[in-house]
């Protein structure tokens, strides 16, 4: 591969060829805050917080979308950069709740305890369902905004919430597009855009139809997506933070998704795609995103069960296996059937075809294609 090597902050980077100044940083260790910038989406160059000060260029370009190149000199955090920054930062939060972002008491704060600094406690970061996991929080943390001297401006838009699996709230929105770039670059769907111009501007589907009536498939690109809690997964939304992520592989579909499961206190509080699994890339489908509430399903079977006089009666595995066992040398090959299962692993459905035919003597299986 083709390298290229350049200055950032005094230090010498060496990036691949065609990175953004953005990448180079990013691969070298170097933090420049950003908000629009996603490692799936395209460079985009929207929210403006990754300016940064280049030796023989004009201005203070956005590393996201500027390519580095060889010999490149970049500085990162001089005076006038994060004065900038620090403007753009107080237009963001001008339309967006900043209370408990500015506020240096923030770390002892727990969901849903009264504020003693200010009088309305019904908004803010401890109410937030992206508290802990909001990356405007990063940013105004590292650019260590104290005070704002624009006034506040909300959309005043009523809360969405009616759908089932995706809340969508519009005072929380920070305009990055990063959600509608997601649902437009990797899904290919464009069910949600942004819509009007100027301070009107606001996400939303065509004809301002709920989602369910939209060409929405509820992949979750734009949840994953969202820096903020504009649009945040609606089972999960208020469970805080995982106590840490497990790797595994989606068991709806034979298809092979990787993903993770957020847990916390022994249960799944919510999935997000694996974007270093081949199969998927991190993307994955409405069942996987939000289907995992049977996990922790009271009516899931913890014993096997057999009918005794009628009724089902809790038994051993070796009881179970050796009443299967015994049943199935009863049985003639042509009064044999079997059913696999889209669940399984293709390695588990071939095994029970290979029972059947080889086993069991008879063509007889069916797939139930997905569940």
């Amino acid at each position: 591969m083709d390298t290229i090597r350049l200055t950032i902050d005094g230090q010498e980077v060496t990036a691949p060829k065609g990175a953004t100044v953005l990448e180079a940083a990013r691969g070298a260790g170097i933090y420049i805050p950003t908000l629009c910038a996603h490692s799936r989406l395209k460079p985009y160059g929207g929210c403006r917080m990754c300016i940064v000060e280049i030796e023989k260029m004009r201005g203070l370009p956005a590393s996201c979308t500027t390519p580095a190149e060889e010999g490149m000199v970049v500085q990162t955090r001089t005076e006038r950069v994060e004065r900038m920054r620090r403007a753009v930062l107080e237009l963001l939060l001008s339309e967006h709740p900043y209370e408990c972002l500015l506020c240096n008491r923030r770390e002892r704060c727990e969901s849903f305890d009264t504020c003693q600094r200010r009088i309305k406690v019904t908004e803010g970061c401890v109410i937030c369902p992206k508290n802990g996991r909001c990356e405007l929080q990063v940013v105004a943390d590292h650019i260590k905004l104290t005070e704002m001297r624009l006034r506040s401006h909300r959309r005043a838009m009523p809360l969405e919430s009616s759908n089932p699996l995706i809340e969508r709230n519009h005072d929380l929105c920070i305009l990055c597009a990063r959600c509608t770039r997601a649902c437009d670059e990797l899904q290919a769907v464009g069910a949600i855009s942004l819509i009007n111009r100027g301070a009107n501007t606001f996400v939303g589907t065509s004809y301002h139809r709920p989602l369910e009536e939209s060409d929405c498939v509820f992949c979750g690109h734009c949840v994953e997506a969202c820096p903020t809690g504009a649009i945040v997964e609606k089972p999960g939304a208020l469970k805080g933070v995982a106590d840490k992520k497990v790797k595994t592989v989606c068991g709806y579909c034979g298809v092979g998704c990787g993903m993770y499961l957020e847990v916390k206190d022994g249960r799944i509080i919510r999935v997000s795609g694996d974007p270093d699994a081949p199969v998927n890339k991190g993307s994955l489908c409405v069942k996987g995103r939000f289907g995992m509430e049977f996990v922790h399903s009271a009516e899931r079977l913890t014993k096997p069960l057999i009918k005794k006089d009628g009724k089902f009666v809790e038994a051993t595995w070796d009881e179970a296996l050796t009443l299967i066992a015994s049943k199935l040398s009863e049985v003639q090959p042509g009064e044999f059937a079997a059913v696999a299962s889209g669940r399984c692993t293709n390695e588990d459905n071939y095994l029970l075809q290979k029972f059947t035919r080889g086993v069991m003597g008879t063509n007889s299986i069916d797939h139930c294609a997905r569940l």
